[in-house]
């Protein structure tokens, strides 16, 4: 998927929400618990409950991975039915891999060859040459860590150089050389609007995941000022307050109107901006 036909799917859902997919067994409802994989199970009904109103979905492999080989394949089954049966969204394995070159590029194919993602999450701590394999795929995208949404963030990406330059600005810098804006997008966290602005004068064409709405506490109108561009640039992601707005029968449901309240705030935002 290249950036105008995601940019359509945020205008036709009048959205940018990413649902975060990263099922914790300990929270499932008891609604699911009967089927042979409770955690497929739910999945996918979060991704029917809230397909209508998200333009993309992003599971957590670590959420998956903690099961091993049952945990991997219910990852597969969960982004092939999204292939099938909603084969217009975009899907980002958040995997934030990023090793030495043939490493990555073995990263690279599990992701985009063998699970079909449209993108994967990556950090560019090793530099240029543990990024560049995952940008040879074509229709891929890199997700590159920018400026993440934890508190732990200000432990180096605050870090200035000589020049008074942030990390995560140096990052973001050295990275828009390596990939244009139809390979790579930034991860910037919603917790952090005013260096969001700031993110948006130095990559102005490039897509942003924005994690830290919702249970991280994010303000979606804050970011949203500050972070579309003339094509949307912006992925809002929401995992736990959509997940687990309910642990009842009604969970799915509960899910679909969180995903709706945000989707309205999404739409109105857009409105202002004249994208729809």
């Amino acid at each position: 998927m290249n950036s105008e036909q995601l940019f359509q799917q945020i205008r036709i859902k009048q959205s940018y929400l990413c649902v975060g997919l990263d099922p914790v067994r300990e929270k499932l409802p008891a609604a699911v618990m009967s089927s042979d994989d409770h955690v497929f199970a739910f999945n996918k009904a979060i991704i029917d409950a809230t397909a209508p109103y998200a333009v993309a979905f992003k599971p957590n492999t670590a959420f998956y991975e903690t099961d091993g080989s049952l945990g991997w394949a219910t990852l597969e089954k969960t982004v092939a039915y999204i292939r099938t049966k909603y084969p217009k969204m975009f899907v980002i394995a958040d995997a934030k891999r990023g090793d030495i070159g043939n490493t990555s590029a073995r990263y690279a194919a599990a992701f985009f060859n063998r699970l079909g993602a449209d993108a994967v999450t990556v950090a560019p701590y090793m530099g240029a040459d543990s990024v560049q394999p995952f940008l040879g795929f074509d229709g891929k995208w890199v997700v590159l860590l920018a400026l993440t949404s934890n508190t732990g963030s200000a432990d180096f990406q605050y870090i200035e150089n000589k020049e008074s330059l942030s990390l995560y600005k140096q990052v973001i810098q050295k990275a828009t050389q390596w990939a244009s804006p139809e390979q790579m997008m930034f991860v910037v966290g919603a917790t952090h609007p005013d260096e969001l602005g700031v993110i948006r004068q130095m990559a102005p064409e490039y897509f942003f995941l924005v994690p830290g709405v919702g249970a991280q506490g994010g303000d979606l109108d804050a970011v949203s000022n500050v972070g579309l561009n003339r094509r949307a640039g912006l992925l809002v992601n929401a995992s736990r307050s959509i997940l687990y707005a309910s642990s009842g029968t009604d969970f799915a449901q509960k899910a679909a109107e969180e995903a709706l309240m945000i989707q309205q705030q999404m739409k109105h935002q857009l409105e202002l901006a004249k994208l729809i």
